[in-house]
């Protein structure tokens, strides 16, 4: 197996760990780095807090190939990710002219582009703007850090942007088995198979349908051989319990 391009995100936001907004940028932002060949391999969600964010912002990015930050660069009090991002890299943040522009050709009264709205022009000296093509004020890249905004549609906009600068390995391939059989029945012979097959990953996912308990078995790698054989095994193993395999999907990019 070729060495992993592994990326963090890094989620930041009160509002995330109060529960009062469900995050959706995980589930997209790991499906299309996965499309590039890049694992997911982290997420952290964390506090509005200067000091949390400085300190994780480091560690992330001395670890992984890439990280992205989600939230906190907005126009009220607690939107503070680019201070912070600034101080993780021991740079200053200003008023990055590029960005003033950029408001100011979208806010065509000038009287709206306010105190608070012209804090989102305020970039850390050094850094790379991330396009916003729809409300404008930008996200920012420094070395392997990628910051931008919270909102999905915006985040995802911003991604679209910067995907081309992305480098990755070869992308994985899955395959899913389902059947009516209980983890416990097959926990065994799945960790058996895992231990043959050491470059898949095999995730095991109980489910309850219809009032009868069930799991659905994935297997994942860079080997579409690998992944093909092991799958082929873990349908064996659910037949040979008398189960009917009730899902089977062909092995994906």
């Amino acid at each position: 197996m070729s060495e992993a391009v592994r990326a963090c995100l890094i989620i930041i936001g009160n509002e995330i760990l109060s529960g009062r907004t469900h995050d959706k940028n995980l589930p997209y932002l790991a499906e299309e780095l996965n499309k590039l060949g890049i694992r997911l391999a982290e997420t952290r969600v964390i506090p509005d807090i200067e000091t949390t964010i400085i300190e994780t912002v480091n560690e992330c990015r001395a670890k992984f190939d890439y990280v992205f930050t989600t939230g906190g660069i907005g126009p009220t009090h607690d939107d503070i990710t680019s201070p912070c991002v600034a101080r993780a890299f021991g740079v200053e943040i200003e008023l990055n002219a590029q960005a003033h522009e950029l408001l100011k050709s979208h806010y065509e009264n000038p009287a709206d582009l306010n105190e608070a709205r012209l804090r989102m022009a305020h970039i850390p000296v050094g850094a790379e703007l991330i396009d916003n093509p729809i409300s404008k004020a930008p996200g920012f890249r420094m070395e392997n850090v990628y910051v931008m905004a919270g909102v999905p549609m915006i985040m995802q906009a911003m991604f679209q942007g910067i995907k081309h600068q992305l480098t990755g390995g070869r992308p994985m391939v899955s395959r899913s088995i389902g059947g009516y059989i209980p983890e416990g029945t097959i926990a065994k012979v799945l960790g058996e198979i895992q231990h043959d097959f050491p470059d898949t990953d095999i995730g095991s996912y109980p489910f309850l349908r219809e009032g009868k308990l069930g799991t659905t078995l994935v297997v994942r790698g860079e080997e579409a051989k690998d992944v093909d054989l092991a799958s082929e095994r873990i349908r064996a193993a659910i037949i040979e319990q008398g189960r009917e395999v009730i899902e089977d999907s062909g092995a994906v990019s």
